[in-house]
């Protein structure tokens, strides 16, 4: 190796001591970091028309605090009812189960589930009751922490502070790095960023798009076909399809048992079809092709693995990482795959590695 990449190497290991050592605090940092990077191509559209740099960013900046603070406010309250709802409907739920399905699978099977289930419901049951009193020890332990508390709110409030100057200054920012990138390797970093750009462009902007138009539509198809749940299902649905086919498989499947203890009876189970139907055909013909287009996406494996690793070696810090660093890998990896394809190790042919063998052979003689 030589004394630059040695350098290099010492270089990213201290970077990456500092990530750990700093993760307790860069949270804000790097949601205003994604949140700028979102609203960057609408702030560069606006100040091409005319807009001054600042207007533009205080434009986005509103727009995304009102559609942030909307969707808490108008979400949160009826999600919050629903998991209520469902918390008081899972013992009827259970005791469905264990009646009617139990014995039919013992029938089938000749196997007894019934003392497992009975743990498995009373686990569940627990974790219910403790999620159900979560705000109550939150509050709680706040109170007995209130440093604690205050540098929680102290990190939430610093959000839109760092997504503000981060948006006025972000192209200003790339063009620094830009700028101090040795000009022999300027050319090539330059063309690996605007790839990794378009394949973080095809997930943090477009997949999520798709994400949230398509929870909607599953969230008010299943309402207006009334189903119970229909929000929490959509919702639950609209995230789970970052996975293509996840999301529609879960979501069908939920909304079929909720269908099924509710009107007890299996007609219903078409609209559910419909509904996901329709979801899936708008995601095929108009949403995939409107905000994808033909970007090249991370592999659904490649997104699982990075979110559960980047949580298990971060934290919450790793999950808004992971999509990022996982895209840059991707992009760094298909180029040395490319970079092997083009070299002379890959191209010699087999009669020149005999010959060579054999000339080795013969001087060694």
């Amino acid at each position: 190796m030589t004394k630059l990449q040695i350098w290099g190497a010492i270089g990213a290991a201290l970077a990456v001591w500092l990530l750990i050592l700093l993760e307790p605090i860069l949270m804000p940092f790097f949601v205003s970091m994604i949140l700028a990077y979102l609203g960057d191509p609408v702030t560069d559209w606006l100040e091409a028309r005319g807009l001054s740099r600042r207007l533009a960013v205080s434009v986005v900046f509103l727009l995304l605090g009102v559609i942030i603070i909307g969707g808490v406010l108008v979400l949160v309250p009826v999600l919050g009812r629903q998991i209520a709802q469902l918390i008081e409907a899972l013992p009827s739920i259970f005791n469905w189960v264990q009646a009617t399905v139990l014995p039919e699978i013992q029938s089938l099977t000749g196997i007894d589930f019934t003392a497992d289930f009975d743990q498995l419901r009373d686990a569940l049951m627990a974790n219910w009751r403790e999620t159900g009193t979560f705000a109550a020890a939150f509050l709680a332990q706040a109170s007995r922490s209130g440093l604690a508390f205050a540098v929680w709110i102290g990190n939430i409030a610093l959000i839109p502070v760092v997504t503000f100057y981060l948006l006025l200054d972000w192209d200003r920012i790339k063009g620094y790095i830009r700028d101090m990138l040795p000009r022999h390797i300027e050319p090539r970093v330059t063309s690996l960023t605007t790839e990794c750009d378009e394949v973080l462009s095809a997930f943090l902007r477009g997949q999520l798009l798709v994400m949230l138009s398509l929870g909607v539509i599953y969230a008010v198809g299943l309402s207006v076909i009334g189903l119970h749940f229909g929000l929490l299902i959509g919702v639950m649905a609209g995230l789970a399809s970052i996975v293509p086919y996840l999301g529609v498989i879960v979501g069908i499947v939920t909304a079929a048992v909720v269908a099924f203890f509710q009107f007890d009876t299996w007609l219903p189970l078409v609209g559910v079809l419909v509904v996901f139907g329709i979801g899936q055909i708008a995601e095929s013909t108009v949403l995939q092709p409107l905000l994808l287009g033909d970007k090249i996406g991370l592999h659904p494996v490649a997104v699982i693995f990075a979110v559960l690793a980047g949580g298990q070696l971060f934290g919450f810090t790793g999950i808004l990482l992971a999509l990022p660093v996982a895209a840059v890998v991707m992009v760094l990896l298909r180029y040395a795959y490319h970079r092997y394809r083009g070299s002379q190790l890959y191209n010699r042919s087999r009669s020149g590695a005999l010959s060579q063998d054999q000339s080795q052979g013969d001087g060694s003689t």
